[in-house]
Parts: C-alpha cells; structure tokens; sequence
C-alpha cells in the first residue's frame, strides 16, 4: 500500500470514530508509542542482557506507532510519501559529503 493510500485509510478510521485532535495531542501520543516500542524491546531483550525474542507485542507496538505517526502528518496534512522522498535525498546529500550525520546539512527548501 503506497502512503497515500495508508493516509487516507487512517483519515477515514479517525474521521469515522471521531478521534480527530489537534497536532499538539498528536505529537505527545506519537512520543507515549514511541516510548512502548522501547520498552516493548528491552523486555524482548530482557533489558539487554539477550538477544530480542521478536513476538506479536512489538508488531502491535509498532503498528500503533506508524497509526500515531501517520495521524499526526495528516493532522498537519503533510504527504508523508513527499517528506519520505525529501529526507532521502537530504540523507543522500549527507552521505556524498562522507557523513549521515546532520552537522554536513545545509538546510535546502522544496
């Protein structure tokens, strides 16, 4: 599925079950998701002491991080498949220089 179609299909189960907010909720519920991804694989890893036993939570986990970040983009209305293609291009930019890191970034409008 392209993200356009994935955007849209978050818009409508948001617009349908009336769980629209504004940005700013959006970001902290993206950041609390984030947070369960974490701690999801330090217990696979049991805090780091093993290598990860991948099981059913981090894929939720994960889901549920990707539903709150698409959310926040479309509360934004940014095309995340356009932002994806701009951060590649700046990584690309970044690697050519001898570096991924952003200290070689110029910032570049689109």
């Amino acid at each position: 599925m392209d993200t356009k179609s994935l955007q849209s299909k978050v818009r409508n189960f948001t617009n349908k079950h009336r769980l629209n907010c504004p940005a700013e909720f959006r970001a902290l519920d993206l950041t609390s998701e984030t947070g369960e991804v974490a701690k999801e694989i330090l217990k696979m890893t049991n805090y780091g002491s093993c290598q990860p036993k991948i099981n059913q939570e981090i894929a939720l986990e994960l889901g549920d991080t990707f539903f709150s970040l698409i959310a926040l983009a479309n509360s934004l209305d940014v095309d995340l498949g356009r932002a994806l293609s701009l951060v590649l291009a700046k990584y690309h930019r970044r690697l050519s220089k001898g570096s991924p890191g952003s200290e070689n970034d110029s910032a570049q409008a689109p």
